[in-house]
């Protein structure tokens, strides 16, 4: 069958936070995915799932605060897995972890986590997935109950395993981030991860030692009761997914709960901190 989508590039002044709330009330509307660029953003959704006037829900669209216009195109079923071998480059992260897809050469690092990422967010290039990989090789994941919220293609869960985490929750809301993260929990051979779509609502009753929350500003604080009410004595969060001068703002919300800042990553502009529950 010819799936048909329809592809919404979308230019965003400024980009932050708006491209982040954009694209999460896009995929609540029904969005499939999404590609960042230098402007702001494409979203993509089959055309069977598509109406006229889906937009007119999108609220940051008649916002005061930011410039937000649009084109629309009808696009043929393309072959996303060549797209991605023409545009997905080998990483390497502190010579210690490679993140390649299938088609790439194993540089035969001390890791080796093979993603083919769709259009699912969390390649590794990104400065935020980025980030957490650098804390995650700093921390001694051995037997921990491990949480990977927003998970995107799975790479952190699929990390936190190779580091010897165990059990391992990834969920993400996104349909599309949910079946690419099942394909590369197989592809990466995890016998530990459980892979869930949905969203904060499925961490009622659970608890962790560790809980990885690589989303954006506007949801980390949403959901920040949930992620507490789940956090076990002594346990670490890792928080991503927003900038440095957003810092004050994830720390005050945080510092009620006890928590206290144990180390921050920054790269080019954007964080990733750590905290822990003493």
């Amino acid at each position: 069958m010819n799936i048909k989508y329809i592809g919404y590039s979308f230019t965003v002044t400024p980009k932050e936070p708006a491209t982040e709330i954009l694209i999460a009330q896009l995929g609540f509307a029904g969005f499939e995915s999404f590609v960042e660029n230098e402007d702001g953003v494409t979203a993509y959704i089959q055309e069977a799932d598509w109406n006229a006037g889906m937009l007119e829900d999108i609220q940051i669209l008649n916002s005061n605060e930011f410039n937000i216009s649009y084109k629309e195109e009808v696009i043929e079923q393309t072959n996303w897995n060549s797209e991605w071998e023409k545009n997905f480059n080998p990483i390497q992260v502190d010579d210690l972890v490679s993140i390649r897809a299938p088609f790439h050469e194993n540089p035969n690092l001390k890791y080796d986590i093979v993603i083919e990422p769709k259009m699912s967010f969390g390649t590794g290039h990104h400065e935020t997935t980025h980030m957490m990989v650098q804390h995650l090789l700093d921390m001694d994941l051995t037997n921990k109950k491990t949480l990977d919220m927003g998970c995107g293609t799975g790479i952190l869960a699929i990390f936190a395993e190779m580091k010897g985490a165990q059990p391992i929750d990834a969920i993400d809301i996104d349909n599309w981030c949910y079946e690419n993260s099942l394909e590369n929990v197989t592809r990466n051979n995890c016998s530990h991860i459980s892979v869930y779509e949905g969203d904060a609502s499925l961490l009622i009753n659970k608890e962790y030692d560790v809980i990885i929350a690589n989303i954006n500003r506007n949801i980390l604080l949403n959901d920040m009761q949930s992620y507490m009410n789940c956090l076990a004595k002594n346990g670490t969060i890792l928080f991503s997914g927003f900038y440095q001068e957003d810092i004050p703002i994830i720390d005050a919300e945080v510092s009620k709960y006890g928590l206290n800042i144990d180390k921050i990553i920054e790269r080019n502009n954007w964080v990733a901190i750590k905290y822990i529950f003493e």
